[in-house]
């Protein structure tokens, strides 16, 4: 397998398990080969955090962090969401699009370090191998492209764990929490385990499953609005607001992924030194330890809590043509008195029944 003639190999490095190992296996395969590792900041986040320490640890020479956000959100998703690109009419653009971009900076990297070959760790079950491969060929026609998952021995995620505890290599999941994960500023995508198999019931509640979003259970018992404003497709202004273009998603995400005060801080708690691991940063997380607190201090919580115990939920009908007086009453008084209407309604129609 080996090619003697490659002495330098510029890899695309995310820090999960399968580039994880591959740093190893290419000095392994590759006659003790130099390995710089790039790492495309897409809007990934706290996984970024400590990978530099891993990778050299793990054997490569040097680690590169590039910050890609501004050039993605502009170059690449707005113009998506600007064509209305679906794959097949159905299929939301997340990961794929971002490959292109972090492709071109792999080989404009590779040919500042003189190196002789790219290695990309995708697997063969979706495209991204033909995705990232197309973008190198593009920029480096004459460029040699590693793809260990086309060549390699092991044939799943359990044989890399196995791999990676016999090499001492650290990683951030283990058998049980064996996901295969892809994130940017737009887009999250997981694969794995009990994903694996359609019949299982999703669990949304189960802790590290959902990241940029949480489930109806766990979110704000309470409505929001949100207003966007666009120029010529491009979104300019949040809430009014003037703001740039990837702080704009940034937003939306924590708007879109807005916990429940009282929920969230109970996870906080519950994982304790492990709270990092959520994707909060370490202020975010004060500041939801903090305004817990306060609602604990002012009695809020516990007279929240005694207030849903004395309520129950129940469903009602209205006919279509009176939908635009109902909502337009709710906006103005608010749900809380068109209940107490529906209720004033009920026990004068009981008393004046004898009921």
């Amino acid at each position: 397998m080996a090619d003697n003639k490659i002495k330098k190999v510029v890899l695309a490095y995310s820090g999960g398990l399968d580039t994880s190992i591959i740093i190893p296996w290419l000095k392994e395969n590759y006659d003790n080969c130099e390995v710089i590792a790039v790492s495309g900041d897409v809007g990934q986040g706290t996984e970024l955090d400590g990978l530099e320490e891993k990778a050299i640890k793990t054997g490569a020479s040097k680690l590169y962090i590039e910050d890609l956000n501004k050039e993605f959100v502009d170059e690449y998703i707005i113009p998506t969401v600007k064509a209305g690109a679906v794959y097949e009419g159905k299929y939301l653009l997340g990961t794929s699009f971002a490959r292109p971009i972090i492709a071109k900076r792999l080989v404009e990297i590779a040919k500042a370090e003189g190196a002789d070959a790219i290695c990309h760790g995708c697997t063969g079950k979706g495209n991204d191998q033909v995705r990232f491969e197309l973008a190198i060929k593009a920029y480096a026609p004459d460029m040699k492209i590693i793809a260990p998952w086309r060549t390699w021995e092991f044939k799943s995620r359990e044989d890399e764990i196995e791999y990676a505890e016999k090499h001492n290599i650290p990683l951030k999941i283990n058998r049980e929490t064996n996901y295969s994960k892809d994130k940017n500023l737009w887009h999250l995508s997981h694969e794995g385990l009990d994903l694996e198999n359609p019949a299982n019931e999703p669990m949304y509640n189960k802790e590290g499953f959902l990241e940029l979003g949480v489930s109806p259970e766990q979110a704000p018992d309470k409505a929001e609005y949100v207003t966007l404003t666009f120029e010529k497709g491009v979104p300019t202004k949040l809430n009014g607001e003037a703001i740039d273009s990837v702080e704009l998603i940034k937003e939306l995400n924590k708007i879109g992924g807005r916990w429940d005060t009282e929920k969230l801080g109970a996870v906080f708690d519950s994982l304790g030194d492990r709270a990092l691991e959520t994707g909060f940063t370490q202020p975010e997380i004060e500041e939801v330890q903090a305004k817990l607190e306060q609602l604990i201090d002012q009695g809020m919580i516990d007279q929240e809590l005694a207030q849903i115990e004395k309520t129950f939920n129940l469903s009602l009908r209205f006919d279509q043509h009176d939908r635009d007086d109902l909502e337009a009453y709710i906006k103005t008084h608010g749900k809380d008195s068109l209940v107490a209407v529906i209720l004033k309604t009920v026990f004068e129609e009981g008393n004046n029944n004898g009921v």
